[in-house]
């Protein structure tokens, strides 16, 4: 498996003592991020079950439990056939345990799914399904070394990508062809999940279309995730193609004075929505409130974007940056009729400032 099994070990049993403070009998883990965190393994159809007190059980599809043994640390491994055997391996695991509240993440990934929420309700009429994801967050927000070391991995990878889109942005290139190319470098890197995403017109998350092109004079921007050991960093660029106008070299000077702003006053102990204020301000006084997205940043780890997550969930804005915290900065871009405009990197938050990663 890759990463010490003791790391993973230790976040189980933080999560336990979490559940036990909240008188939370076990959690149904489900989002493939969390189940990563725990088990120390992407497994799609992630089934896990940590009790409050115990071993934490898995649920694998029959035949796959001997490769998941050696790719985890957790030893208590239950394959299952067919759908239907998962959901009653569940019920019977929280009937066998007297459980009376169990634990769900009410998320957005992939794998959390309402379905199951729904069938777990109604075959468990009397137990009482808790949100836990400030559980799961409230460990996840904060890395660990071994994490730290991940994320900056993933940094170096995703500056050689970069490097390949400023070399094939040229006029007449699809959008597709240029993930296409930057996908693969990320790819022979090491790189197993990037997200690619280009945009040669404004939208604020651009996936790539083969049938929109680099034009004569425009601009292009490219945002990068790439993740090694399933952690992730994250950039953006905005790149100028030809003679775009004055319009576009006034926005990118703005922007890149707000991400300047934006660097000087994310620290230690500062809340996120103080320095989204700021930034609103700075935008307003240089002629781009209009323009400017709220949510200038978001936390990076096991997804490209998790909590804090502003642009998304807005309570996150109240949340305080905390040393260890890995942070993209700026993540907003502003919108004007050439297209979006961005500059966005990766931090580690240090107590004496923030380390660039990408």
């Amino acid at each position: 498996m890759r990463g010490d099994e003791r790391i993973f070990k230790k976040r189980v049993e933080r999560f336990q003592g979490l559940l036990r403070e909240k008188e939370i009998d076990g959690a149904v883990i489900r989002t493939l991020s969390s189940f990563i965190y725990f088990t120390g393994t992407k497994w799609l159809r992630p089934s896990l079950f940590i009790p409050a007190e115990g071993e934490p059980v898995v649920f694998v599809v029959k035949g796959e439990a001997k490769l998941f043994k050696e790719r985890s640390w957790v030893e208590n491994v239950v394959e299952y056939q067919r759908v239907e055997d998962l959901m009653a391996g569940v019920v019977s695991w929280v009937h066998r345990n007297g459980m009376e509240r169990v634990g769900l993440e009410f998320g957005v990934e992939r794998d959390a799914y309402l379905i199951f929420l729904k069938l777990f309700q109604r075959l468990n009429p009397t137990v009482e399904v808790v949100d836990v994801l400030d559980l799961t967050m409230s460990l996840r927000m904060i890395k660990d070394e071994w994490e730290l070391d991940n994320i900056r991995k993933a940094g170096e990878i995703a500056r050689k990508g970069m490097k390949v889109a400023e070399e094939v942005i040229k006029p007449g290139v699809s959008e597709l062809e240029i993930a296409a190319e930057v996908m693969r470098e990320l790819m022979l890197s090491g790189s197993e999940e990037p997200k690619v995403y280009v945009s040669t017109t404004p939208r604020a998350h651009a996936e790539p279309f083969r049938d929109l092109k680099v034009p004569e004079n425009g601009v292009v921007t490219v945002v990068i995730g790439t993740d090694w050991n399933h952690y992730y960093a994250n950039t953006a660029r905005t790149f100028i193609v030809g003679e775009p106008g004055e319009r576009v070299k006034k926005a990118i000077e703005v922007k890149r004075d707000a991400y300047e702003l934006a660097l000087q006053e994310t620290r230690v102990g500062v809340s996120l929505n103080a320095v989204e204020k700021k930034l609103f301000t700075f935008f307003r006084e240089r002629g781009f409130e209009g323009s400017y997205i709220a949510g200038y940043t978001h936390g990076v780890g096991l997804l490209i974007e998790e909590l804090p997550m502003p642009t998304i969930v807005v309570p996150t804005r109240a949340e305080k940056v905390r040393e260890n915290m890995v942070l993209s900065v700026i993540h907003s871009p502003l919108m004007i009729p050439e297209g979006a405009i961005k500059h966005e990197d990766t931090y580690i938050v240090k107590k004496d400032g923030l380390e660039k990663v990408t």
